[in-house]
C-alpha cells in the first residue's frame, strides 16, 4: 500500500487515524501512569513517521488538548520553531506525565529558549513547571556544566527536595543523581544528601533496573562508567 502523502493532512483526518488506534489495554496500562490516551507509542511513532515534520499540523494537534494528539504533534514538530512564549504556554497545558516529558525533551531542550526558560521554570511556583526547569538545569549538568554552580544547586536540592510534591521531587532527584554521577568532586555530597534524605529509597524497582535512589544510582552508573 503505498504511504499517504503527508502534504495536506488535516487535524481531522489524523484525529481519525489516532481513533482507529485506540486499544482498551493500552489505555489502561497508560491511564495507572496518568496518561489519559490509548494509543500504543510504538503505532504512534510510526504514524509520526509516516507524517514526517509538520509544525502547522503539530500546532493543530496540540490544540485539540487530546494527549494522543499531543504526543503525536511532539514527534513531528520543528522544535526550534516555537517561540518562547509559545513553549511556557505549551508547558503549562501539559498536564499528561508524558506529554509533559516528551515536550521538555523533544522541543525545549532544542529550542534556543531552553537556557532562558530553564531560569524561568525552575523558580516557578506550580510544581510542575519548576520540574521542567529541574529537568533542563540535569541536562546541563550532564552536556554543559559550565557556568553552574553545582554546590548552589545541591544546597537548594538538600534544602527543598524532602518536601517537594512528586513531580517535581522526581526531577530534583534526578539531577542530584547526575551531578553526583558526572562530578566527582561533589559526589560524596550528593551521596550524603541522597542517605539523609532518603527520596525514592522504596520505589519499587523492576529487575534489571537501577533504582532511583539517589546512592543506588550514582553507585551503579559509576561502576558502570568505571567497567573494563
Amino acid at each position: 500500500m503505498a504511504e499517504t502523502t503527508p502534504t495536506g493532512t488535516t487535524v481531522a483526518e489524523v484525529m481519525a487515524e489516532l481513533a482507529a488506534l485506540e486499544d482498551p489495554k493500552a489505555r489502561a496500562v497508560n491511564e495507572k501512569h496518568g496518561d489519559d490516551h490509548g494509543v500504543n507509542l510504538g503505532k504512534l511513532r510510526a504514524l509520526a513517521k509516516r507524517l514526517k515534520t509538520q509544525q502547522d499540523l503539530a500546532r493543530g494537534l496540540w490544540e485539540t488538548d487530546d494527549t494522543a494528539a499531543r504526543l503525536l504533534a511532539l514527534l513531528i514538530c520543528r522544535p526550534k520553531a516555537f517561540g518562547r512564549d509559545e513553549l511556557d504556554a505549551m508547558v503549562r497545558e501539559a498536564r499528561a506525565p508524558k506529554v509533559h516529558d516528551w515536550l521538555v525533551n523533544y522541543a525545549v531542550k532544542k529550542n534556543p529558549h531552553a537556557e532562558e526558560l530553564r531560569l524561568a521554570w525552575s523558580a516557578d511556583e506550580d510544581p510542575v513547571v519548576a520540574s521542567a526547569g529541574w529537568a533542563l538545569t540535569t541536562e546541563r549538568v550532564a552536556k554543559k556544566p559550565d557556568g553552574l554552580d553545582l554546590s548552589a544547586l545541591l544546597d537548594i536540592i538538600e534544602a527543598e527536595m524532602k518536601d517537594a510534591p512528586d513531580r517535581l521531587q522526581w526531577a530534583m532527584n534526578h539531577c542530584l543523581a547526575q551531578i553526583g554521577i558526572d562530578h566527582a568532586d561533589h559526589r560524596t555530597r550528593a551521596m550524603d544528601i541522597g542517605e539523609r534524605l532518603q527520596v525514592l529509597k522504596d520505589y519499587p524497582t523492576p529487575p534489571g533496573c537501577t533504582s532511583p535512589f539517589a546512592p543506588v544510582w550514582i553507585t551503579e552508573m559509576v561502576r558502570r562508567r568505571q567497567a573494563p
